[in-house]
């Protein structure tokens, strides 16, 4: 887990190469204001989307994100904070980092893969769900395709019918990994139980009872499907519910604390840091 606290970094890199598009001209970010504008992109709430050819000094920390962020390796390995520790992505990899969380990404050597950041306003249903995987594998290739496709089209003719059809891949491939088809319903619901009930006091059996599967088999299919251990999970679901009532509303640490199972709001708040960077107040 992370102790240090995190601040924004934007360090691409004198080497690095970049090709993106962007929805609007609202997203003045300087490595961007070069870019191709496709509002299309608005239809699914992306703000851009882009591949991402790195190598060192390669760093980037967004400490505050409105919407997911997707990312799929296609050539070399860096690394990605998810759930409060560095992790690697090497070629056909992919990660998804949920709304309200922190953005951290490294090189020590070349890197190449695809990005889509979106924007989730408040009320909109993100990307990254409850039973969305942290990272695994993933064929990066066709997204990586639909997205320079998505770049020459911009650059060229933009008719409306063929950037349509590049937008909806490069949507789809995302949900292809965020949203991948189940195998065990049981195990979803179980999940949805919890995430409704964040408060509770969950165990591992209580979990697996939900499910009506045993511990060892929930702890399988989550390692399997999710990337994470359930109590993982479960800590992933509270911290991620905590950032975005830190973000949408005023009510106090300590409730909120309470509110997703800690009744020591100092522990909430050290779990906070671990797996975000920051603490509650700061990341508020």
């Amino acid at each position: 887990m992370i102790h240090e606290r995190l601040s924004d970094v934007h360090i691409l890199g004198d080497q690095t190469r970049h090709t993106a598009i962007r929805s609007a001209e609202t997203e003045k970010r300087d490595w961007l204001s070069e870019s191709p504008i496709c509002r299309l992109l608005e239809t699914h709430n992306i703000l851009h989307a882009g591949i991402m050819l790195a190598w060192p000094p390669f760093t980037v920390v967004r400490t505050q994100q409105s919407g997911t962020f997707f990312l799929a390796c296609f050539g070399g390995e860096g690394s990605i904070l998810v759930d409060g520790r560095w992790h690697k992505v090497t070629q056909d990899m992919a990660c998804l980092l949920p709304p309200h969380t922190v953005n951290a990404l490294r090189s020590e050597g070349h890197w190449d893969f695809a990005w889509v950041r979106y924007f989730e306003p408040r009320g909109t249903v993100p990307v990254a769900t409850a039973n969305s995987p942290a990272q695994g594998e993933f064929n990066a290739a066709p997204v990586k395709t639909a997205i320079e496709g998505l770049h020459a089209e911009c650059m060229g003719d933009a008719s409306a019918a063929m950037l349509h059809h590049w937008v909806e891949l490069t949507h789809q491939y995302v949900l292809r990994f965020a949203r991948p088809r189940l195998t065990d319903d049981r195990i979803w619901k179980a999940w949805e139980a919890v995430e409704k009930d964040l408060g509770r006091d969950w165990s591992l059996g209580d979990i697996s009872g939900v499910a009506c599967v045993s511990p060892e088999h929930l702890r399988r299919l989550c390692l399997k499907h999710l990337g994470r251990s359930p109590m993982k999970h479960l800590t992933y679901l509270r911290m991620r519910h905590a950032a975005e009532l830190l973000s949408a509303t005023d009510e106090k640490i300590e409730t909120i604390a309470h509110s997703v199972g800690y009744e020591n709001a100092f522990a909430f708040s050290d779990t906070f840091l671990k797996w975000t960077g920051m603490r509650p107040s700061e990341h508020r």
